[in-house]
């Protein structure tokens, strides 16, 4: 598939999750496994690593169950920075990034889907969130001015993105003088089988599109970042096997959390 047929279906996936308001993490449409409620999107954030508090304090629709990790728990974020989330669904990460940077900090969502955006809005107007914005647009083309932000989050979508490279050189050309990345996402930790590597679904599915960790240091490098940590989490083969049930996908890719600063 070429570029423009694999945005093509990723827009097409993700809108859908957004007017159906459940799925598992980036799952195949057939997933018998995609939660149909509020619960089970709750209980797999909370196997990503979100605590109950968290959970409590977005509104509701804001957590659709989607991702690999929480990067909340390496943002390190502080009252009054700027932040964005690339790939910001529905506005899980956004609402509680806006809890911790405050009334003089700024959050910036950014989603090339109009359905998840339209969703995030809605969210926002749920809880008079001002500090918050979303924005449309693709990870490889940012809409965002140079020098804009302290903290980009990120959770389980540049995988999704054909040419992450430029994501992130866009990640560095935002982001400050000191800026910081915090992203988690899948890698890949073993070669595909060709079976896997053949099925279309499984690239909005989290798994065909992930990069192995060595490239991505590679990557971040060549962007011009620095304190690059990429760190696989073993412990996320139960969540990821619950993606396509059966298919064995958790020995392949795994997630991990993404760390890096801007000199």
């Amino acid at each position: 598939m070429d570029t423009a047929d694999i945005k093509t279906m990723v827009r097409a996936r993700y809108g859908s999750i957004a007017a159906a308001e459940s799925a598992s993490c980036c799952a195949p449409a057939a997933s018998c496994c995609a939660p149909t409620t509020q619960t089970d999107a709750a209980d797999k954030a909370r196997a990503m690593g979100y605590s109950d508090a968290e959970l409590a304090a977005i509104p509701d629709g804001a957590n659709l169950g989607l991702g690999c990790g929480n990067p909340q728990a390496i943002a390190a974020l502080r009252p009054g920075e700027t932040v964005i989330d690339l790939g910001s669904g529905a506005g899980f990460d956004c609402f509680l990034a806006a809890r911790q940077v405050g009334p003089t900090g700024h959050v910036i969502g950014v989603d090339m889907t109009h359905e998840m955006l339209a969703k995030a809005r809605a969210n926002a107007g749920q809880i008079g969130a001002a500090n918050v914005e979303f924005r449309l647009g693709e990870l490889e083309h940012l809409p965002v001015a140079d020098n804009t932000a302290d903290v980009i989050l990120s959770n389980c979508v540049i995988n999704l993105v054909p040419d992450k490279q430029q994501v992130f050189q866009e990640a560095f050309r935002v982001l400050k003088p000191g800026g910081r990345l915090a992203v988690s996402d899948v890698v890949n930790i073993s070669p595909l089988s060709a079976e896997l590597r053949g099925d279309v679904e499984l690239i909005c599915g989290c798994v065909v599109g992930a990069a192995p960790a060595a490239e991505i240091e590679a990557w971040l490098a060549a962007a011009g970042f620095q304190q690059i940590e990429v760190t696989v989490k073993p412990e996320s083969r139960e969540l990821i096997a619950t993606w396509a049930p059966g298919r064995h996908v958790e020995d392949y890719v795994a997630s991990a959390l993404i760390e890096a600063r801007k000199p």
